[in-house]
């Protein structure tokens, strides 16, 4: 297998895992860790495709990412009683996934467009999407709403994949410089608790104040 499609089972798997995770904090049943490992697994790449018009979607074409899902979420299902701190270790393997899925879909932008522009983009909704998705299904505040940095772990990730591939850098090395970068924003701002700076705006009103 190629190096791409490799860091591709690893991010739908990581995700996967966080999926399977949530719907354990949530003590849903095996249909629901089913459910959320497939949504989180491939969220990020299914909304990839569809931007970049690349119909059908990856697990259409290649039906063995939702067995990997469903293999992790029944491994989760068994075994996620055992873990001292499902939500530490959803996050920590959501840095993990974020880093693998920034790169690779920086790596199809690149692909299917040239483009630098739209590799990070495409980059960025990979890697965060699932996670979205996932928290959205579980009610959970949105890895989105963190104040740690995340989107930016995925941008700086992208960027630096597609930087050091326009070098005319061999592939395995821009991904692995890729990958690298964003693990040690995200890793570093879960670790340290980096942000980034706010405005500082008054609290927004409730919309019965309003009126």
């Amino acid at each position: 297998m190629s190096l791409l499609l490799y860091l591709d089972y690893a991010g739908v798997a990581l995700f996967a895992a966080t999926g399977a995770l949530a719907a354990s904090r949530k003590q849903l049943d095996i249909i629901g860790f089913l459910f959320f490992s497939i949504v989180t697994g491939t969220g990020g790449g299914t909304v990839r495709d569809i931007v970049l018009g690349r119909l059908p979607v990856f697990w259409v074409i290649n039906p063995s990412y939702i067995l990997i899902c469903c293999a992790i979420g029944l491994a989760v299902f068994f075994t996620a009683h055992l873990l001292e701190s499902r939500y530490k270790l959803l996050i920590w393997l959501d840095a993990i996934g974020l880093s693998a899925y920034c790169v690779m879909g920086a790596a199809k932008g690149m692909a299917a467009t040239g483009s630098a522009t739209i590799a990070i983009v495409t980059g960025v909704l990979t890697a965060t999407f699932g996670g979205v998705l996932r928290d959205l299904l579980a009610s959970e505040p949105s890895v989105l709403l963190r104040p740690e940095i995340y989107i930016t772990a995925a941008v700086i990730g992208s960027c630096v994949f597609t930087g050091v591939y326009a070098l005319s850098a061999p592939l395995y090395l821009a991904s692995a410089g890729g990958v690298l970068a964003a693990f040690l924003v995200r890793g570093g701002a879960l670790y340290f608790g980096w942000t980034l700076p706010t405005p500082n705006h008054k609290a927004g009103r409730h919309p019965d104040d309003v009126l």
